[in-house]
């Protein structure tokens, strides 16, 4: 089993580049479809934790439910917006990347770099075409 877990939406472009650039490192990650099993209340808490970040950031602002929901209000509570996003998984923000060396929101998918434990082994191309890393293995940009 990987000690590497990413919290993945295959529908997701930066998904796809994270969980590749995972796979560039020579590691198959545990992968959570996480719209098809959320995480429970106390492993979604646990990831804000250790991500460092406040709720609001990992709620995602594009989608549907978040204007029905009415959740742009600042009156909302770090509670009640984590009861939406249990209630709602598309509103958590992804793909999020748990390896020994942190806990990251991979947003921008190379963010995923920063907490590898094992360098790339090679090149790397994001879908749109941006070389993130060159053929020897090293960090672009």
């Amino acid at each position: 089993m990987s000690d590497i877990t990413i919290y993945h939406n295959p529908a997701c472009g930066t998904s796809r580049n994270t969980l590749e650039m995972i796979r560039n490192s020579g590691n198959e990650p545990t992968i959570i479809y996480y719209l098809e099993t959320p995480p429970s209340r106390d492993e979604l808490v646990k990831l804000i934790a250790d991500m460092g970040i406040g709720v609001r950031a990992l709620l995602r602002k594009n989608v549907e439910p978040y204007e029905q929901l009415g959740l742009a209000d600042e009156r909302l509570t770090d509670e009640q917006l984590i009861e939406y996003m249990l209630q709602n998984p598309i509103l958590i923000n992804r793909p999020i990347v748990v390896t020994p060396l942190g806990t990251r929101l991979c947003r921008p998918s190379e963010v995923v770099l920063d907490i590898l434990p094992e360098p790339q082994q090679g090149e790397f191309t994001k879908e749109d075409g941006e070389k993130v890393v060159d053929s020897t293995g090293k960090r672009l940009g």
